[in-house]
């Protein structure tokens, strides 16, 4: 561990496994917090922890509460995250600041790289990263995602990147970073809410052993960063992305009339596809974001092996 041990709390379940060398999978509360209304967000939490459980690996979820890095937490925060009215969503750049402050806060993917890092895990389940807004080109709109992934050294399992994003300047940018993008289960790359984006992963690996051997490589070379692992949502639960993207377009409309963006932009590009699908994505959300924990959980189980 780092020396941001002055402001990280681990939970007594978490420090056991940790101090053993037993598996634990990192979980961000951003899609608590900010990704998915109430009820649909403490149910799923409580889902994707069980879904870890059930393969003997510790879920560790991650959110700043009173000015500390809190890594695994209780019913009870997971219930203050779903329903706090206007937490923070914390990112690298500010991170810092809310724990000096003494604030609280949800933690995004970037923000969970730094802290599951700081306590010593070295895989981490979410829903889809972030990654290069369309228009960016004019906006300059790129998720810190990104640059966390060419420098923190975490596992970071997800449905490809969200599908409000331009998903080939997204891969384009992680090539360029030098971030492993790899497929699990297809060639192509995965666009969260629908299997098939029409971009290819630069790297497909299915073997959760072969994915977890490849970061330990790469920390023996000691090349930085982590890997992205694109997990597609199972077929059964899938929308396509050619149903998908007339909502995405509408909704990306919606923002530029309403001047929204930065932090706020992601939330309401996702609650306005959400009700544009009659819930369709919500409920693709929610499933997604549990298989990716078990997947992670698998590659968290190998990784272990390897330092045994």
């Amino acid at each position: 561990m780092t020396e941001l041990n002055l402001f990280v709390e681990i939970a007594p379940e978490v420090r056991r496994a940790l101090s053993k060398g037993e598996p634990v999978v990192a979980l961000e509360s951003s899609i608590i917090a900010q990704g998915l209304p109430y009820p649909d967000n403490i149910e799923t939490a409580l889902a994707v922890e069980r879904r870890i459980a059930e393969r003997d690996v510790v879920p560790a979820t991650i959110a700043i509460l009173d000015g500390k890095i809190r890594v695994g937490l209780r019913r009870d925060e997971l219930e203050f995250l779903a329903t706090a009215a206007n937490l923070r969503k914390l990112s690298r750049n500010d991170l810092a600041a809310a724990l000096a402050a003494g604030d609280s806060g949800a933690t995004t993917v970037a923000a969970t790289m730094i802290c599951a890092r700081a306590a010593g895990i070295k895989v981490f389940a979410t829903g889809g990263i972030g990654g290069v807004h369309r228009l960016a080109e004019q906006t300059l709109d790129i998720s810190r995602d990104l640059h966390e992934l060419a420098e923190t050294p975490v596992i970071v399992v997800a449905s490809g990147a969200k599908s409000i994003l331009d998903l080939p300047k997204t891969i384009e940018v992680l090539e360029t970073l030098g971030v492993p993008v790899i497929s699990h289960g297809q060639e192509e790359f995965a666009a969260f809410w629908s299997r098939e984006s029409g971009v290819l992963s630069p790297l497909r690996i299915d073997d959760p052993g072969l994915i977890a051997a490849a970061q330990a490589a790469r920390e023996n070379l000691g090349i930085p960063g982590g890997m992205l692992v694109s997990n597609p949502i199972r077929r059964s639960a899938e929308v396509p992305l050619k149903i998908v993207q007339p909502w995405v377009d509408n909704a990306v409309a919606q923002a530029a009339q309403q001047g929204i963006t930065g932090k706020k932009l992601t939330p309401f590009l996702l609650n306005s596809i959400a009700e544009l699908s009659g819930g369709a994505t919500l409920r693709a959300n929610k499933i997604l974001v549990q298989d990716n924990a078990e997947l992670a959980a698998r590659i968290a189980v190998e990784y272990t092996k390897l330092r045994s």
